[in-house]
C-alpha cells in the first residue's frame, strides 16, 4: 500500500519538512518519526498475532482477495445478474411452494381467562 505516494512526492514532502523544522531540530524529529513507525510495526504485528490467536488456523486457509470490497463493481453485478440465464429447476421449484396454499389462521380470541403470552424479562 504506498497511498499513491510516489518516489518525487516523498522527496517534496521531506524537502518542506526540512525547510519547516529547520535543521537544527530536524535529527529530533527525525528520531521521533522512525519511533511512531517502529511502534505501529509492533502494533500491527500484535494485531496479527492476536487474530491467529482467535482465529486459530483456519485464519491462513481465507481467500482474502475474494472478500476484497474494491472487487465489487455495482455496474458488473448488475449486468452479471441481467446476463445470466434463468436456472429452470430453482424456478420450478420456487413456484411450486409459491403456489402451495397456506391454510388461514383464525383469530385468536383474548379474555381474562385466556391471557395471550407475556414475557416479564423481554420489557
Amino acid at each position: 500500500m504506498t497511498f499513491g505516494l510516489t518516489f518525487e512526492k516523498l522527496l517534496l514532502i521531506g524537502l518542506i519538512a526540512v525547510l519547516i523544522i529547520g535543521p537544527e531540530r530536524l535529527p529530533r524529529a527525525a528520531e521521533g518519526f522512525s519511533r511512531m513507525v517502529r511502534k505501529v510495526g509492533e502494533y500491527v504485528r500484535d494485531t496479527k498475532s492476536k487474530m491467529r490467536q482467535e482465529m486459530g488456523p483456519e485464519l491462513d486457509d481465507v481467500d482474502w482477495r475474494k472478500l476484497d470490497p474494491r472487487q465489487y463493481d455495482p455496474r458488473r453485478i448488475i449486468r452479471d445478474a441481467l446476463l445470466e440465464e434463468p436456472q429452470p429447476a430453482a424456478a420450478t421449484k420456487a413456484r411450486a411452494t409459491i403456489a402451495e396454499p397456506v391454510a388461514p389462521r383464525a383469530p385468536q380470541e383474548f379474555s381474562a381467562e385466556n391471557r395471550p403470552p407475556y414475557d416479564p424479562e423481554s420489557t
